[in-house]
């Protein structure tokens, strides 16, 4: 008997032995050849591995939900509606407007009116303060800043399940990268430009920040990004950014640049362009430079996870002293995407990375959000044209078309009223608080998929430059303005912003109404006068209305100012530092609506 049970052993483990072998060998053999040559330990391999094979797996069951939401989007957005409305139907807010008399879109629109911040700042306060039950049923997770690029600033309510939908919609977008970006299924470390925001409390303990979901709750682990943990514990941009480049520097096999805007990976790579030989010698000497300003035990863990490298120092070295152009691949070879979104107030950023430092690396516009939050996800990265499927799980939506914009109670439309090439304001029912809210974000829809629109974002409603009525759009204004730089021979834009001259005040220096430009430029150090009023030619081709004042003498000509080199850094310093926002959630004011603003970008004037 003794013997028999022996050899039934020995066969069981031969049976089930063999195969757990094999898969072991082939588990290995997929690491390695995934790995692209990496001096990495097996362990942090292994981790890489199974993370990225477990969110893999997760990406396709998002897709795969996203694409049956799509497919009925009456019910699908009937349903979204209903889960909000009898959720906060207790609520002092939803007794006031009869929460429970609500039972389908239609009377939902006839017993609410359309809404924009005014009629919630109260509200908020209150709940801010403490009181439960005031607009949603439970206690926010957040409180967020807006950035006040309309020119007022808002603080929003924000709750679990608004970071859900970000948290699936980074699912689908593992997935568009994993389809149309293969090589990206490499075991490569990612270089993620994020820092901790300064996390404040309101009166009754709630956090205040940044409603975009922290890198350290998200679905890819750290193992996944060249900075050890302890650099995203830094909470200032510029060390912490410097301590990103530094560890991205050191791996040459590195896959993908990750960060929330665009314009937060320039201002990385015009850092590197200043600091690089403070970068290689660290690298060298396998430290952190002893003048960054960071706490002492962060130092010490990143410290620990440098050693000195003079060989990969020098070979950087050798890159940054031929220039920068298109610098990112030959310090990087291996680099597959660019991670960051690049649409907006942040198109000239995404601009200049395609043009200037990240020469033939494709840029993915992810998704489409805002502190209200997640509004479309990008499912077309290799797409040139920035286009967002709007995702009918995370906001029940309505829109208003655009010449009703200027009506305080316009007729809306529903998702499946809407037609393709047409122009409407967004409007948006979220998880957070906010029922039947003007977004004054105008979109237009470029087609379907499925059922579901799928949009492009066009401009703000209160970004236009408006001095006799002529209404010119903040997007019209931009590519007037990329003309007109084109006619200055040798000059390249970096950035820019513009004022109506009524914020100017006695400064004015002119009876006639105008608007003030203020450029930071390179390639060339001035401009003549005669340079500078091409801005006002070629307004005057765009614009017939404009045009028409500029004839009667009605609006003086554009005046164009040149600021220094790194001016627009420092007013976004300047603005994140007065109005609370968070770097992560920043957008340029392309148009100034604050004195204090004007007075710091006129300051920085140089011709």
């Amino acid at each position: 008997m003794y013997r028999w049970r022996k050899k039934m052993l020995f066969i069981a483990a031969f049976i089930f032995g063999v195969p757990t072998v094999w898969l072991l060998v082939l588990l290995c053999c997929d690491i390695c050849n995934r790995s692209k040559g990496q001096k990495r330990s097996f362990f942090s391999l292994l981790s890489h591995y199974l993370i990225h094979r477990a969110a893999s797996f997760q990406s396709v069951l998002q897709r795969q939900r996203l694409e049956q939401n799509t497919k009925n989007i009456l019910h699908v957005q009937q349903s979204t509606l209903q889960h909000r409305i009898r959720r906060n139907r207790n609520t002092e807010y939803g007794k006031l407007y009869q929460f429970s008399k609500i039972t389908d879109r239609e009377t939902f629109r006839n017993l609410h009116p359309l809404t924009r911040y005014v009629h919630y700042k109260e509200y908020i306060e209150r709940i801010s303060k403490g009181e439960e039950n005031v607009l949603i049923s439970e206690r926010p997770s957040i409180l967020s800043r807006t950035s006040g690029t309309s020119g007022s600033y808002a603080t929003l309510l924000n709750t679990r399940e608004t970071m859900n939908d970000f948290h699936q919609a980074f699912g689908v977008v593992f997935h568009s990268i994993l389809d149309v970006y293969p090589r990206t299924r490499n075991l490569q470390w990612t270089a993620a430009f994020y820092y901790s925001p300064n996390w404040m409390k309101s009166e009754s303990g709630i956090p205040i920040g940044s409603n975009f979901p922290s890198l350290m709750t998200s679905m890819l682990s750290l193992t996944m990004y060249s900075t050890p943990a302890a650099g995203f514990e830094i909470a200032t941009e510029p060390e912490a950014l410097y301590v990103h480049l530094l560890f991205a520097l050191k791996h040459r096999t590195l896959g993908m640049l990750e960060a929330n805007f665009a314009s937060t990976v320039y201002h990385s790579f015009t850092l590197l362009q200043n600091k690089w030989e403070q970068l290689i010698e660290d690298i060298r000497l396998g430290r952190v430079n002893p003048k960054l300003k960071i706490t002492s035990d962060v130092r010490l863990k990143l410290e620990a996870q440098l050693k000195p490298d003079p060989q990969r120092a020098s070979e950087l070295a050798a890159e940054f002293e031929i220039g920068f152009r298109g610098i990112a691949r030959r310090v990087w070879p291996h680099l597959n995407l660019v991670l960051s979104v690049d649409s907006g107030s942040h198109e000239l950023y995404g601009s200049h990375l395609k043009c200037f430092y990240c020469q033939g690396v494709p840029i993915y516009s992810p998704v489409y959000a805002a502190t209200e939050g997640l509004i479309g996800v990008n499912l077309w990265p290799e797409k040139e044209k920035r286009h967002y499927l709007l995702c009918p799980h995370s906001m029940f939506f309505e829109f208003i078309p655009v010449d009703l914009c200027s009506e305080e109670q316009p007729q809306t439309l529903f998702l499946d009223e809407v037609k393709e090439n047409e122009l409407y304001e967004l409007v948006i029912t979220n998880a957070s608080g906010l029922y039947r809210y003007r977004m004054e974000d105008i979109i237009k829809i470029v087609g379907f998929h499925n059922q579901c629109p799928v949009i492009e974002f066009k401009y703000r409603w209160g970004q236009l430059l408006n001095v006799r009525g002529e209404k010119i759009l903040e997007e019209t204004f931009y590519q007037t303005l990329l003309r007109a730089v084109s006619l200055w021979p040798g000059a390249v834009l970096l950035d820019y912003c513009c004022v109506e001259s009524g914020l100017l005040g006695s400064f004015c220096g002119s009876s006639d109404p105008h608007y003030e430009v203020f450029v930071e430029i390179k390639g060339v150090r001035n401009l003549s006068e005669d340079q500078r009023y091409k801005l006002d030619q070629c307004l005057q081709e765009d614009s017939e209305l404009y045009q028409s004042f500029r004839r009667k003498g009605s609006i003086g000509p554009v005046r164009v100012h040149i600021v220094a080199p790194g001016s627009f850094k420092e007013l976004m310093d300047f603005i994140i530092a007065n109005v609370g926002t968070s770097c992560s959630q920043f957008n340029m004011h392309r148009i100034l609506r604050k004195k204090e603003f004007l007075n710091f970008i006129q300051r920085k004037v140089i011709s």
